[in-house]
């Protein structure tokens, strides 16, 4: 006997590892307490390792939750209290929602809801589960009203006066086609009963005036609607990128590129429904009041045969609308997994090349694309079965309106002109009142886009403080003072209680093993991560507090994963400065030591890089890299790891250029050579940071050649 069966919607996941959460959502809601994704996200951050069950125990428990951990066996499932959290794939949480026989609904919040078979589930299940019960604590809590389009898109200027203009001339353009039958019916009735060859004549030549007018506003209509939506498109997805790119780092370290791109992709889908489907809607509405005025007026009973034809269409489409919404959601993330396997594949390309691994990556690329088109032609055959029922539901009805029509007709109550304009005029209305029921549809989904949409326009960006206050820090000095960090709750603290001081001009080297917090407390000194707890300071300024941009107006960074752009060399040294001043170009080469390099290159600094800088070597691109930080002149400089690639005479060289510059330098290394290139060395170790002694210079090789 099956079990379960609550209306539990599914909540898909938009970070690697948040899957535990989603599931906390799903059961929330299913009792009543509907707590945004988003919401969870920012109270109880986790990190990329995700979450343990102890972790879930806790959330759950702070939003009112009796929670109840269990171990059982494949058998036992039917005795658990639904809906409730299995532990899968070892890696992963999803809620089961119902237990039959021999199948089992689980709300797998990687790809939505999923019936199993029961053995199919024994490959999946870990055999722990979570119940969770209401307790005392627990509070109902509404849904959160809808996101406005407003939200979405930020402000859009131009927009209504544009719209108003299409739809002016939309509805203008309608008026010949609701004339188009009074020429028929004036043929059938009054020419051809009299044979009046000159009323033929006029009536020829005013509905070809009328059509050259119809044309001619239909290339106007055509060309502003274009406008319009190339105008909207712009200034929407312009504004949707300017959010992106003001969100913290780790926002795009959390999720996979691939997810991130496909939820991009929603802002076109919006702008075409909200230009061509708006106006199409608003369009086809007036046009089927109008058109149904002119029915009632030739005969009512006739017009409730359409009537009812449609109000049939209307349900075939709302009933079959949860199964289309949730085909479409699985097929949206279905093809952003295959093009973020796409994209991680051509980035790894020369590891699967030198592993051997093309055919296992193929396969399994093989094995998306099969879920992406299975998805697809599933989707294809909704709107197949869509087309067919319009399709018959008009024709029957089409086929009972001649024939009610043709006994009127016999029995004098319509002339034969009056049913053939009233034909017309049905047609028109079937037409556009079905084509009212599919935008509406449309409309309905537009909502999934905006769900995956306001994942990255609702996310908070970098707090920049405010503008009036924004200052450049006065010096360089920072002071960072009991500074402690994790990943996530529950997570290992990274840092603990770490102070430290590095003066103006000071060159300062962090050193540690590896793993041990070095990059993550250059991130948190840079403002890229915000501290758990304790502050950091730069010239007096807090980097929490202070305008992020002027801060790194005055900082130069180079890090271990740091990128070149496809362009010139000369490009990505100034970062596209559009006032590039080729003397600092080739000046910040110079101090990087790879000026010779350049100069010996066919077109020098004006040649290509490649993509991601394909065409250089290792070493070239990190120094690349470092005449990109200096040629911003900066007054503090983060190096982590810049010279690991470099051998030592250009190692030796470009420590020597940095040390002979005014500035204040934190260096991350582990190479002796550039350890002792430091004015002082702190240890990171055991989350904390350590001062030791400066290590002794090695000896160089041309003194050593130099020696008696």
């Amino acid at each position: 006997m099956a079990r379960g069966g609550c209306a539990v919607k599914p909540v898909l996941q938009s970070e690697a590892a948040e899957c535990g959460l989603c599931a906390l959502a799903m059961v929330a809601a299913a009792h009543g307490h509907h707590v945004g994704l988003a919401e969870l996200r920012r109270r109880y951050p986790t990190s990329l390792k995700g979450a343990r069950l102890s972790q879930l125990m806790q959330v759950a428990q702070h939003l009112g939750f009796g929670t109840r951990p269990l171990r059982l066996e494949l058998e036992e499932l039917d005795r658990l209290s639904l809906p409730c959290i299995l532990h899968w794939d070892l890696n992963h949480f999803v809620v089961l929602v119902r237990v039959g026989r021999s199948r089992a609904t689980v709300l797998d919040p990687a790809c939505g809801e999923r019936t199993l078979a029961l053995d199919e589930v024994s490959a999946h299940f870990t055999g722990v589960a979570l119940e969770l019960a209401p307790g005392d604590a627990f509070l109902p809590r509404k849904p959160a009203p809808a996101v406005s389009l407003r939200q979405l898109g930020g402000r859009i200027s131009g927009l209504w006066p544009a719209l108003a203009q299409v739809l002016l001339l939309s509805a203008a353009l309608q008026v010949f086609v609701i004339l188009a039958p009074f020429l028929m019916q004036w043929v059938v009735d009054q020419v051809l009963v009299s044979a009046d060859r000159d009323l033929l004549a006029v009536l020829g030549l005013g509905f070809g005036l009328a059509l050259l007018l119809q044309v001619a506003t239909g290339l106007l209509r055509g060309w502003s609607l274009v406008h319009l939506s190339s105008r909207l498109g712009l200034q929407w997805a312009g504004n949707v990128f300017a959010h992106l790119l003001r969100l913290p780092l780790d926002f795009f370290e959390r999720r996979h590129l691939g997810d991130v791109t496909s939820r991009m992709d929603s802002v076109q889908a919006i702008q075409r429904t909200l230009t061509t489907g708006f106006v199409e809607a608003v369009v086809d509405g007036m046009m089927a009041a109008v058109t149904l005025a002119l029915m009632l007026v030739y005969s009512g009973k006739l017009a409730l045969v359409t009537l009812l034809a449609v109000a049939l269409y209307l349900a075939i489409r709302g009933l079959a609308y949860r199964p289309l919404r949730d085909g479409t959601e699985k097929h949206l993330v279905a093809a952003a997994r295959q093009h973020g396997h796409l994209l991680e594949s051509l980035r790894g390309m020369q590891s699967l090349k030198v592993a051997g691994e093309e055919p296992g990556r193929r396969a399994s690329y093989a094995n998306l694309m099969v879920d992406t088109f299975d998805l697809e032609a599933g989707l294809a055959r909704m709107g197949l079965g869509f087309a067919a029922a319009s399709q018959l539901v008009f024709g029957v009805e089409r086929i009972a309106v001649i024939w009610i029509g043709a006994t009127l007709a016999m029995e004098s109550v319509f002339s034969v002109g009056m049913l053939i304009a009233y034909l017309a005029y049905k047609d028109q209305f079937a037409t556009r009142a079905s084509a009212l029921v599919d935008r509406w549809m449309e409309f309905r989904m537009l909502r999934l886009h905006g769900e995956r949409l306001a994942d990255i326009v609702l996310e908070p960006p970098e707090d920049d403080g405010e503008a009036a206050e924004a200052r450049l820090p006065e010096d360089a000095r920072i002071e960072v003072r009991n500074l402690c960090y994790r990943y996530g709750d529950g997570e290992p603290w990274v840092l603990q209680d770490c102070s430290f001081t590095v003066e103006p001009g000071e060159s300062v080297a962090l050193v540690g093993a590896s793993g041990c917090g070095k990059t993550t407390l250059v991130k948190l000194m840079l403002g890229l991560l915000r501290p758990t707890a304790g502050s950091i300071r730069i010239g007096g300024c807090g980097v929490d507090g202070t305008d992020r941009r002027n801060l790194r107006s005055i900082v130069g960074v180079v890090m271990q994963d740091d990128q070149l752009f496809a362009g010139s060399l000369a490009d990505n040294i100034a970062f596209f400065d559009p006032d590039c001043d080729p003397a600092r170009v080739e000046a910040a080469a110079r101090q990087a030591a790879v000026h010779e390099e350049i100069a010996a290159m066919p077109m020098g600094y004006h040649g290509l890089i490649g993509d991601m800088g394909s065409s250089l070597s290792g070493g070239q691109k990190q120094r690349l890299i470092l005449a990109r930080a200096l040629y911003r002149q900066p007054r503090l400089l983060f190096l982590d790891e810049a010279t690991s690639h470099l051998d030592v005479p250009n190692e030796r060289a470009v420590n020597d250029a940095v040390a002979r510059l005014r500035l204040t330098r934190v260096i991350v290394a582990h190479r002796p050579e550039t350890i002792a290139s430091a004015d002082r060395v702190l240890l990171v170790e055991g989350g904390r940071v350590v001062p030791q002694a400066r290590p002794a210079r090695p000896a160089r090789a041309d003194a050593a050649a130099a020696l008696p």
